[in-house]
C-alpha cells in the first residue's frame, strides 16, 4: 500500500492526499489516455536532497503529452518548481514521485473533444521496487506470454498510462508462477524489455541492451549507457534472443524503480554464476555514488532541494 505524504499537487495547489480525488467519469479513468513520470528523489551523503535527472523526466512526460496530442497547461519549468515544492511541503528527504497529465472529466466516449488536461503531482516513501534482497543478490525472471506491442500499435516512446494494461498481465502471469518479474519478447520474438524496465546483459566483457525500436527510452538506462562510457566498459545496442540472454554471464534490468537490479535466473535457467557479476556490481556502485551525491563527475545529474 502507498505510504500516505502530507500534500499532493494538483494544478497549481497543494491539496491534503486524503482530499486530491477526481470525478468517476474523468476520461483517462475509463480509456487509458494519460502521460505520466517515475521519479527518484534521494537523500545524500551531505545530507541534503536531490531529485535525480528531473529535467529528463519531465522533458519525457512532455514529449509523451506530445505524442498523446495533450496540452499541458503548465510549462517545464513549473512542473520542475511544483515538484520541489511538493517534497519540501511533504518534508520528504528520500522519496518516489508520480506527475501525471490526464484527461479531465467532459464528454465521455473515445474522442475526448474539449476534456480539459489536468495535472497532479504525488510523492511517496517507496523502498526498491523489486526488494533489497533482489538489489543485493538478483531476481528469478520469466518471459511472459504476452509481447510487447508492435511499434504502430502503441507509441512505444510515450509513458501513456493505457500502455502499461499489457505489463500489468505480464506481471500478474509470472508472479503467480512464483517468479520476481516478467521478461516481454517483441513482435519478432527478439528479447525487448521487462514490465517496466528495460534490460541490458554482459558477454565476454561487452554489455549490450536493447535498441530502442520497440522499448521506451529509459532514462536509467540512459545513466547506465554513460556510466559505462566513462568506465570503458564496451557497449552495444541491438537485438538478442532469449537464448543468448540465457547464455550471458551477467544480466539485469534498469529503471526508476528497479533502479539496477541483477537478474540471476531466467526461464529456470542459471545467468552466469547466479549472482551479479562483476560489471553490474560496478554499474550499481557508481550509479548509486551519483545519485547519493558522492560522485561529483554526475553532480549535473540532481537538482537538490
Amino acid at each position: 500500500m502507498v505510504e500516505k505524504s502530507k500534500k499532493i499537487w494538483m494544478d497549481g495547489k497543494l491539496i491534503n492526499w486524503d482530499d486530491a480525488n477526481v470525478h468517476i467519469l474523468t476520461h483517462s479513468l475509463h480509456y487509458g489516455m494519460a502521460v505520466f513520470e517515475g521519479i527518484r528523489c534521494y537523500k545524500c551523503d551531505d545530507g541534503r536532497s536531490a531529485v535525480f535527472r528531473l529535467k529528463e523526466h519531465t522533458n519525457r512526460l512532455f514529449d509523451s503529452a506530445h505524442i498523446a496530442q495533450m496540452q499541458i497547461p503548465f510549462s517545464k519549468d513549473e512542473i520542475n518548481k511544483a515538484t520541489i515544492e511538493l517534497l519540501k511541503a511533504n518534508d520528504l528527504k528520500e522519496c518516489y514521485i508520480r506527475p501525471i497529465a490526464y484527461l479531465s472529466y467532459g464528454s465521455m466516449g473515445i474522442f475526448p473533444k474539449e476534456n480539459p488536461v489536468k495535472v497532479s503531482i504525488a510523492a511517496w516513501h517507496w523502498g526498491a521496487y523489486l526488494g533489497d534482497d533482489g538489489i543485493k543478490k538478483g531476481i528469478r525472471v520469466k518471459v511472459s506470454s504476452f509481447i510487447r506491442f508492435h511499434v504502430n500499435n502503441m507509441m512505444t516512446k510515450a509513458k501513456i498510462t493505457g500502455n502499461y494494461v499489457n505489463s500489468i498481465m505480464a506481471k500478474r502471469e509470472v508472479v503467480a508462477m512464483g517468479y520476481d518479474e516478467a521478461l516481454l519478447l517483441d513482435t519478432d520474438g527478439y528479447v525487448s524489455e521487462g514490465s517496466g524496465e528495460n534490460i541490458f546483459i554482459v558477454k565476454d566483457g561487452i554489455l549490450k541492451t536493447t535498441s530502442l525500436t520497440s522499448v521506451l527510452k529509459g532514462i536509467t538506462r540512459d545513466s547506465v549507457m554513460i556510466i559505462a562510457k566513462d568506465n570503458n566498459i564496451p557497449i552495444v545496442e541491438g537485438r538478442f534472443t532469449r537464448d543468448e540472454l540465457y547464455t550471458a554471464d551477467e544480466a539485469f534490468f534498469t529503471g526508476t524503480a528497479a533502479e539496477i537490479t541483477p537478474i540471476r535466473e531466467v526461464d529456470n535457467r542459471t545467468i552466469g554464476e547466479g549472482k551479479p557479476g562483476q560489471i553490474t556490481k560496478k554499474i550499481q556502485e557508481i550509479f548509486f555514488d551519483a545519485v547519493k551525491g558522492r560522485d561529483k563527475k554526475y553532480q549535473e545529474w540532481l537538482t537538490y532541494l
